[in-house]
């Protein structure tokens, strides 16, 4: 198994607005996409952010050779317990990821 930092060319976490993250993994060739799309469960993804898999929304984009997730922010961004304002810590937890 391998790490997926070490698989992909970048992985980003950003706001969708204040209630939504979104997780962008880029894989940079289709032989990464096809590792990630077809190593990479949801349900692991969702239990790693402490999430039902059901509010985890997954977008497998095969033309960009990108995958993609939005969940629902921990917290609605810019109240006080958001510890990150822009969401961009998120995008970590998931370069650990055994694939």
């Amino acid at each position: 198994m391998t790490a997926l930092s070490d698989i992909v060319t970048k992985v980003r976490s950003k706001n969708a607005g204040p209630f939504w993250l979104t997780i962008d993994i880029f894989c940079g060739s289709s032989d990464a996409y096809d590792t990630v799309a077809n190593g990479l469960d949801t349900a692991v993804v969702a239990q790693m952010f402490g999430i039902p898999v059901s509010t985890l929304k997954r977008f497998d984009i095969k033309d960009l050779n990108i995958v993609k997730f939005s969940l629902p922010r921990p917290e609605i961004q810019g109240v006080r317990l958001d510890r990150d304002m822009h969401g961009a810590s998120f995008a970590q937890i998931l370069t650990t990821l055994e694939i």
